[in-house]
């Protein structure tokens, strides 16, 4: 049994009590290793903690235990660069080779990708770029010189594939036009000036709080800490931030109430947080959970309701952020292992029934009956960069196999696997993990230039010819 641990509330209109049970069965239900839920509600606050940071000590999960948020951090790097887009410093639609006159990418798209691209997923620079340039304060400068050998999976603004090495590239603008390293500029343009007190960049600085430690299942089935603490340093502006529940609903109280402080001033004008939450563009295919993208933030649709969120996993950790602007309310649930995608879904329905009167969206499952799937004409091998995906046909059904390559082997826990794969319409499968119950959709496309496209995980995948 996982130690339960204190309550904290700042008003009686949130059950703290009643979140902190639901918390308990849910999460032992579902097997993860650890994991804080944190609510915002109008003024109110609260959260609750369970099970422990690493298994290996037992140590307990506390409210103000640190997790890694992963991609959440985009949003973060996204809203400090709109700060900067405010005072006049950057535009959103200006070559970024105006900042960086040095950068070179494929295809020559240094000159035609924009601070808009980047934050809307629409650059075309291939995504999962992972390189490790060290731990020095020159990080970031390095990486983004290696990107000149990395291809471009699209051209600049014609279609959408999620990429973190885009925010790596904005965190080096960012870094450009303030002379400071992204870390600092992050603390000076956005955690200090929002009272961020437990967020943070570095590895060292998470030793000095209760840090949750990643978990990933082996072989034998069982969920062990994980061999590695996270990711590069030089993707940090991708998904480095280590922080408490309690300072992403602050991050979220920021953007609910259009850009103000908690002493009323305004960081970021209002007009900017509403772009950055209004549709960017339309993503071509649905998830289970996204329909388009604002700058940064995904939007969602749920029983009619607009929301915005974003998800993070790193090594072995998971990180689920979603804000329902019309009802103030904001729900974050951080964990350390486990099917925690699972947990999610199954708090997060409840929350916003209860909290809002809003049903989230029913999980895609497979149809019944025949599904028009035509697998011989989507088998074959759909490239990315360090990540690939092959299409077999096994007897008239389809199979779904991946791999991962390159840099990209230095932060997955496993180099290649099959996933549980269903045909599901003409150019969809859907597929799901090995150990969790939801599915995720598979999509077969036309990309924008004409080429045959799978999409996955957000990712544009194409055909090999």
């Amino acid at each position: 049994m996982f130690e339960v641990n204190r309550v904290t509330a700042r008003s009686s209109s949130l059950d703290a009590a009643h979140w902190q049970r639901r918390l308990d069965v849910l999460a032992e239900n579902h097997g993860v290793a650890g994991a804080v839920l944190g609510i915002l509600h109008g003024d109110d606050m609260m959260s609750a903690a369970f099970g422990v940071t690493n298994m290996r000590t037992g140590a307990p999960v506390q409210t103000d235990t640190v997790f890694q948020i992963g991609s959440i951090t985009k949003v973060y790097s996204a809203t400090a660069a709109l700060r900067l887009v405010a005072d006049g410093v950057l535009d959103l639609d200006k070559p970024i080779s105006t900042w960086l006159p040095t950068l070179r990418l494929a295809d020559d798209a240094a000159h035609r990708v924009t601070l808009r691209h980047l934050l809307t997923h629409t650059s075309g620079i291939a995504g999962d770029v992972f390189t490790d340039t060290g731990r020095g304060d020159d990080c970031l400068e390095r990486y983004v010189d290696g990107l000149a050998s990395v291809p471009q999976l699209l051209p600049p603004g014609t279609g959408f594939s999620y990429c973190n090495s885009g925010f790596s590239l904005v965190g080096r603008v960012i870094e450009q036009v303030t002379g400071k390293v992204w870390d600092r500029a992050m603390h000076d343009l956005l955690f200090a000036p929002l009272g961020l007190d437990t967020t943070m960049t570095l590895p060292e600085e998470a030793l000095l709080h209760s840090a949750a430690m990643g978990h990933e299942h082996q072989a034998d089935g069982t969920l062990q800490p994980a061999a590695r603490w996270g990711l590069p340093r030089s993707n940090g502006p991708a998904g480095g931030i280590v922080c408490t529940a309690r300072d992403v609903l602050a991050f979220s109280r920021f953007h609910l109430n259009d850009g103000r402080v908690p002493d009323g001033n305004t960081l970021l004008p209002r007009a900017l947080v509403r772009d950055m939450r209004s549709t960017q563009i339309e993503l071509p295919f649905y998830d289970g959970d996204n329909n388009a993208l604002g700058l940064a933030w995904f939007r969602q649709t749920w029983d009619g309701q607009s929301l915005i969120g974003h998800d993070g996993y790193t090594v072995g950790q998971n990180a689920f952020l979603r804000l329902l602007p019309s009802h103030q309310l904001a729900v974050v649930l951080l964990a350390n292992g486990g099917p925690a995608p699972d947990l999610y879904r199954a708090l997060y329905s409840e929350i916003f029934a209860e909290l809002a009167g809003v049903a989230m969206p029913s999980p895609l499952h497979p149809p019944q009956g025949s599904s028009g799937f035509d697998t011989g004409h989507h088998v074959g091998t759909y490239l990315g960069y360090n990540h690939e995906h092959e299409v077999l046909d096994d007897d008239g059904v389809p199979s779904l196999r991946w791999a991962a390559t390159g840099s990209l082997v230095d932060v997955m826990p496993t180099t290649e696997g099959e996933y549980e794969a269903i045909a599901a319409g003409g150019d969809l499968l859907l597929y799901r993990e090995p150990g969790q119950r939801r599915w995720r959709p598979a999509t077969f496309v036309q990309l924008p230039d004409g080429r045959s496209g799978l999409y996955i995980g957000l990712r544009a995948y194409i055909r090999a010819s």
